[in-house]
């Protein structure tokens, strides 16, 4: 494994531990201590880089792709961190303000995931923002935000709360529901108009 994918896997795995932890506050679970989880995904997203990097050796597509899930990781514990962290000091938790929220969350984990992916996952290089790439990133960001902020807001705002979950557990769980929709839309544009060699 090369030392800056083990580098970045670290960064990334201590991330997202930070948020999770945001998150698990907020819905009011407390399974492990903050610290806990803060040492044990660098510790994760280190050994699932080093697996993926002996498969990716023959394989580079298999690299990539587990970049890319490290990065979706990343991306979607920043959203949901955001998410929880702007319910957690507003006390909204569905509406109008919750789609507002969750489209500020989306579009920081964006923006984020364009840095990790353009220079790490699909290593294009370059400084900042490459002009036709870049606008083929927004317009793919703009579908993938009316997949990831529809689907959260029909399950928040229309299906409603369901199985007795709490008002924020529920929008935690709308939220990670259009995440997953939206990561295979981000992976194959990405892949193959964005990023593409």
């Amino acid at each position: 494994m090369k030392k800056k994918d083990a580098i970045i896997s670290l960064v990334i795995g201590l991330s997202i531990g930070i948020f999770f932890s945001i998150i698990l506050k907020n819905i009011g679970i407390e399974i492990v201590s903050s610290w806990v989880l803060v040492i044990t995904f660098p510790f994760l997203a280190l050994l699932g880089m080093f697996v993926v990097s002996i498969i990716g050796k023959r394989f580079i597509t298999i690299l990539q792709v587990g970049r890319f899930i490290l990065v979706g990781a990343l991306n979607t514990f920043i959203d949901l961190g955001i998410l929880n962290a702007l319910i957690w000091f507003s006390g909204i938790t569905a509406g109008l303000w919750f789609s507002v929220f969750k489209s500020i969350s989306f579009l920081v984990a964006t923006v984020n995931s364009y840095f990790w992916n353009k220079h790490w996952t699909f290593e294009k290089g370059g400084n900042g923002f490459a002009g036709g790439e870049f606008s083929k990133f927004l317009v793919v960001t703009a579908i993938g935000m009316l997949v990831n902020v529809g689907i959260a807001s029909l399950i928040v705002n229309v299906v409603g709360v369901q199985f007795g979950v709490s008002k924020e557990m529920w929008a935690t769980i709308g939220a990670v529901t259009a995440s997953l929709f939206a990561w295979a839309w981000n992976f194959l544009s990405s892949k193959f108009i964005v990023f593409k060699k």
